[in-house]
């Protein structure tokens, strides 16, 4: 990450008036580009900087874990080091939750995508005002908050890391925001979306792990098991399943257009995981949410439940 750091490092510069309010975790996750370093120099211009290192890399939950676990301030926020906030974005969110008294809060955010930016909304329109989280997870065939699992786009209070709400699947690469958004909702009391000035995502990097092809993209397979597994414990169980099947149904779609790019024993591991995630749906469940798929995702699936029936 080392051609983003200065710019996501100089935007904490220009968070509050006093720095030194802040506590800033930079987990160098083994990096080998000096990304670390090039962190360290800011502590002057950021009093409370620490730079914590993983001698070899353990991925993006992992490190996300031991930034939560050496922090100690009362909110809490993520940060990737390949974006940047606006002038006053911290600010603006820790005197919003503050003054909601919420457990988290939720902002929209500004794709950077090439030199060209667009804002991506949070799929709540009932602004500034404290929320159930549960009550914005259906329905399950419009876009609900979800299916906007951004860690770094919100700020958290420090009772749902001490609940355990907050940390991640060890291990993960990829996907490590779904199972942990939907353990939010599930679990938290309130939560609300507000408008701030903006946090500032690069895509289309071709160091994203969203370009990869690799193994660390079926990490998503494990999350959706972990999905099912809440939901399926989860007292409203039949309220929630249809969501997280649908959801589960569109990023395997995905995958499996993305499947020829893919070496053939990932592929085959690919589709044996979807073939098992499947299984885990109850089968009332499973064979209503496939009818209320478009033709081409559907077509895609039940390809693939005739394979497996064979």
């Amino acid at each position: 990450q080392a051609p983003f750091i200065r710019d996501a490092m100089t935007s904490l510069t220009r968070q509050f008036d006093d720095p030194s309010v802040m506590e800033i975790i930079v987990i160098d996750d083994g990096s080998t580009d000096g990304t670390g370093e090039l962190a360290a120099a800011f502590t002057g211009r950021l009093p409370g900087l620490q730079i914590h290192r993983n001698e070899t890399a353990q991925g993006v939950a992992s490190a996300r874990n031991r930034g939560l676990d050496q922090s100690s301030g009362r909110y809490l926020a993520f940060f990737d080091p390949d974006d940047w906030y606006a002038p006053g974005h911290l600010a603006k969110m820790t005197e919003e939750i503050a003054n909601l008294e919420v457990d988290f809060l939720r902002v929209d955010h500004i794709r950077h995508t090439n030199g060209n930016r667009s804002v991506r909304r949070a799929p709540q329109a009932r602004r500034g005002v404290a929320l159930d989280p549960r009550e914005s997870i259906m329905p399950e065939t419009a876009a609900t908050m979800v299916d906007y699992p951004y860690s770094w786009a919100g700020i958290f209070n420090r009772s749902l890391a001490e609940s355990g709400l907050l940390h991640f699947p060890e291990g993960q690469h990829t996907a490590e925001d779904r199972a942990w958004i939907w353990r939010l909702h599930l679990g938290a009391e309130s939560y609300a979306v507000v408008d701030a000035p903006g946090i500032l995502y690069r895509r289309g990097l071709s160091s994203s792990l969203t370009q990869i092809y690799d193994e660390r993209q079926l990490d998503f397979l494990t999350a959706f098991l972990d999905i099912f597994g809440l939901v399926g414990e989860d007292a409203e169980a039949a309220r929630f399943w249809p969501k997280a099947v649908r959801q589960f149904f569109a990023i395997a779609c995905h995958h499996l257009k993305r499947a020829p790019g893919m070496q053939s024993w990932i592929r085959e591991d690919l589709t044996l995981g979807i073939e098992a995630a499947m299984r885990r749906i109850p089968p009332k469940i499973l064979d209503e949410s496939l009818l209320t798929l478009d033709a081409d995702r559907r077509k895609i699936l039940s390809n693939l439940m005739e394979r497996s029936a064979l």
